[in-house]
């Protein structure tokens, strides 16, 4: 009776009726979706639950329960035995760009075509953009999802950077002063943006003035800095962190206030430091006790270290050939020049402190940042994000966790995404094997539920294909 009443009331799965291009990827928007015989791995961190049965309706998971072979009638019954589901992911370091191949120039073209597919395709199904170089490009194409005129994950845009003088691309207006953050901010908070980043040559005074009108407006702001120190940072009231340890000027010998130091001088650093140690546990202490949350990102660092990250043939062809040939002679010259390299240290020296400031109750969020050298592609960074936090010494399912409901809680939508159980929007990824002993199993993609509506991830790459580092 209740899988009757189920059926006769449920409500449409979109609230738009998906365009043409949008209905060709997908491959299942029946009004009730049985998903039966999986084993679930809800986000939370909780034993997988096996041989269940998820019912999906009106974009809304209706009920999680042991398998059963009474299901609704009338309903699309998929028999998902040796499948696994997860929340869709959520990455909190998700750009919408990627570096142009063959510039002395820096830049970075707007992904709009390939980036939204291959999210999707991955896995991904809430992104925050982190630093926008075109943000009404970003807020277009979040309206164009929305509205379903575009595949593609439900977006959170940060506005445009938020530098100052001595930005690395000309895609960056440098601030002038802290009237001009103040303007910034306000003026594209009105636009629609609902976060902000703060960059690498940004002044205490500058950061202060964009935190208090943010925060006037219950906005957020992250930041990847250098000429600020984390615990500094931490005081002016930053929400967030990108990338970790890596990029923390503080401990750089010399460090003077509002400027960044050389790079060599902070990795030369962190080369010596040890993430043991009271200074860098004192500092963990300080911003965990402020509430600042830190975002992984990995992949971009894993594609400095020689010989790293294993090649990946999905993520070799979604690259324009000129962008894939320059990322692989980038990569045969680091791997020749490997006994040189600082990296192999630094990146395990970014685990560690991952992993510590985790452990010390610290709110870890996931990203995979599709910049570097050319290694990281959208979607299939993701992924390699949750295998390297099981390298980096958390467990399976605390990856997962950390790629799911943390991202949620962040975002305030916990209510809503990031674990899987009933009342909340279906965005569910089947993936073939149990990414809970094997985490490369979450490589498997099959499907990927949004807003209960299921799609093709392979229709989605085959037509994303060839075009990363293009559009």
């Amino acid at each position: 009776m209740r899988f009757a009443s189920l059926f006769l009331f449920c409500f449409p799965v979109l609230a738009q009726t998906p365009a043409p291009d949008v209905k060709a990827y997908i491959k299942y928007d029946q009004p009730v979706i049985v998903l039966n015989h999986v084993s679930v791995i809800d986000g939370t961190g909780s034993p997988v639950k096996n041989d269940q049965m998820l019912v999906i309706s009106g974009g809304k998971i209706q009920s999680i329960s042991a398998a059963n072979e009474k299901t609704p009638a009338g309903a699309q019954v998929l028999d998902l035995t040796g499948d696994s589901l997860l929340p869709g992911l959520v990455g909190m370091h998700d750009h919408m760009y990627f570096p142009a191949p063959g510039r002395n120039l820096p830049m970075y073209p707007e992904h709009a075509w390939s980036f939204p597919r291959l999210y999707l395709a991955g896995g991904v199904t809430t992104i925050r953009t982190t630093g926008s170089v075109e943000p009404y490009t970003d807020l277009q194409l979040k309206k164009d999802i929305d509205s379903g005129k575009s595949p593609g994950p439900k977006m959170h845009v940060t506005g445009p950077y938020l530098e100052g003088k001595g930005a690395y691309t000309p895609q960056m207006h440098e601030l002038q002063d802290a009237d001009d953050s103040r303007r910034t901010v306000n003026y594209w908070i009105d636009e629609g943006v609902t976060s902000f980043k703060a960059y690498m040559n940004i002044t205490h005074d500058q950061l202060q003035a964009a935190v208090e009108e943010a925060h006037k407006r219950k906005l957020k702001v992250t930041g990847h800095l250098c000429s600020i120190g984390f615990r500094e940072a931490a005081t002016i009231g930053i929400d967030d962190l990108e990338h970790g340890i890596v990029v923390d000027s503080e401990f750089a010998p010399g460090k003077q206030p509002d400027k960044c130091p050389p790079q060599k001088d902070i990795r030369d650093t962190l080369l010596k430091l040890d993430i043991g140690s009271e200074q860098v546990q004192s500092m963990i202490k300080d911003l965990v006790s402020s509430h600042v949350a830190m975002t992984s990102t990995l992949p971009v660092f894993e594609g400095f270290v020689p010989n790293r990250p294993p090649l990946r043939q999905g993520n070799l062809d979604a690259m324009l050939p000129e962008a894939r040939e320059q990322y692989l002679a980038t990569r045969n010259n680091m791997a020749k020049n490997a006994a040189q390299s600082p990296w192999p240290v630094l990146f395990k020296k970014e685990m560690e402190f991952e992993y510590a400031f985790a452990k010390a109750g610290g709110l870890l969020l996931s990203g995979l940042d599709p910049t570097g050298n050319g290694a990281v592609v959208a979607g299939y960074g993701d992924q390699r994000e949750v295998e390297l936090l099981v390298e980096a010494g958390f467990a399976p399912l605390e990856a997962i966790r950390i790629a799911t409901y943390n991202g949620a809680q962040y975002l305030g939508e916990l209510d809503h995404i990031g674990t899987l159980a009933a009342g909340k929007q279906a965005d569910i990824v089947v993936v073939k094997g149990d990414p809970s002993s094997k985490i490369s199993d979450i490589e498997n993609v099959e499907v990927v539920f949004k807003d209960g509506v299921g799609y093709d991830p392979a229709k989605l790459v085959k037509d994303a294909n060839g075009f990363v580092g293009l559009k």
